[in-house]
């Protein structure tokens, strides 16, 4: 579309110039009615969240995994806000945004099915001991209101028998990079956030829930060929997960469409995030500081 016509998505123009050479007109995927929308929707809750924050969006279409809008901060001349910096590729941490997966693979695995019961109580994994958001615990509670409920203690449980190292390989093999820290294998604690990712790579990852259980690579420059399916999880885990996220109760001012999603806060409220995805469409959102520095 004619991005470049206005002064929509900076970021994805900056990034385009920087890779493509020699061509006198770059073509991108970007919808750009959408983009613009998008674009104001993020000015709009950034001044309503106050001059330090910033905002990234990230809209693709799932059949073809092509980059509908990116929103990379909300005002790209802002320098308190740090706007040049695109946070839509910037490594977080995803708090709970991980865990549909962690259930997707115990689902696989039969270790589980949506209607089984699980435990949430106080558990020590060696010197691990997980605890919920508001430090109470729900007792035994059936799988698909515990994944709604984002507990922690069930989403621990069933990583330590999926296995941390293979929910890594699974998300990698679906064009998932996660970063770790440095020297470390992944642990338990990648479950809650211990583990670095960006927006684009998160909403691939969600867009393989929605194309029941294979990622499509994004892809944000017209005419670039489209790459093979990647796979994330076996079809009826992946539809059993998004049954489960479709009936998480919708914030107050949702429309009433059906969205399938899921939030995270990552530890010290640094990153907010939500990613959702209908049949059509998956949209991810990141909101916190460029520097990292907490937001409650």
């Amino acid at each position: 579309s004619d991005v470049c016509s206005s002064d929509l998505a900076p970021h994805s123009a900056d990034r385009a110039i920087a890779v493509v050479k020699d061509v006198p007109v770059i073509s991108l995927t970007l919808d750009s009615s959408l983009q613009k929308v998008l674009e104001a929707l993020a000015r709009d809750r950034a001044v309503a969240l106050g001059p330090d924050i910033s905002v990234a969006i990230i809209a693709v279409d799932n059949e073809s995994g092509d980059v509908l809008a990116r929103v990379g901060s909300p005002d790209y001349f802002d320098d308190r806000r740090a706007g040049q910096v695109d946070m839509s590729r910037a490594v977080r941490s995803p708090g709970s945004t991980l865990k549909p997966f962690i259930y997707g693979l115990a689902f696989e695995d039969g270790f589980v099915h949506p209607e089984s019961l699980i435990d949430d109580r106080p558990i020590r994994f060696g010197s691990y001991a997980p605890e919920n958001f508001d430090m109470t615990f729900q007792g035994t509670v059936p799988v698909r209101k515990a994944l709604q409920l984002s507990l922690n203690v069930p989403a621990i449980a069933l990583l330590d028998r999926v296995g941390s190292s293979r929910l890594s390989s699974r998300l990698k093999q679906a064009g998932v990079n996660l970063v770790l820290p440095k020297d470390e294998a992944p642990g338990l604690a990648m479950g809650l956030g211990g583990v670095g990712v960006t927006l684009q790579d998160l909403v691939q990852a969600y867009s393989g829930l929605a194309r029941l259980g294979n990622t499509r690579p994004l892809r944000e420059l017209a005419g670039e060929s489209q790459r093979d399916s990647l796979r994330l999880m076996d079809q009826v885990a992946a539809w059993q997960v998004g049954n489960v996220l479709m009936g998480t109760p919708p914030p107050e001012n949702a429309p009433h469409n059906r969205i399938a999603f899921k939030t995270g806060t990552s530890y010290g409220y640094r990153d907010s995030w939500s990613v959702g995805f209908d049949g059509r469409m998956t949209i991810g959102v990141w909101v916190g500081r460029p520097d990292g520095a907490p937001v409650p």
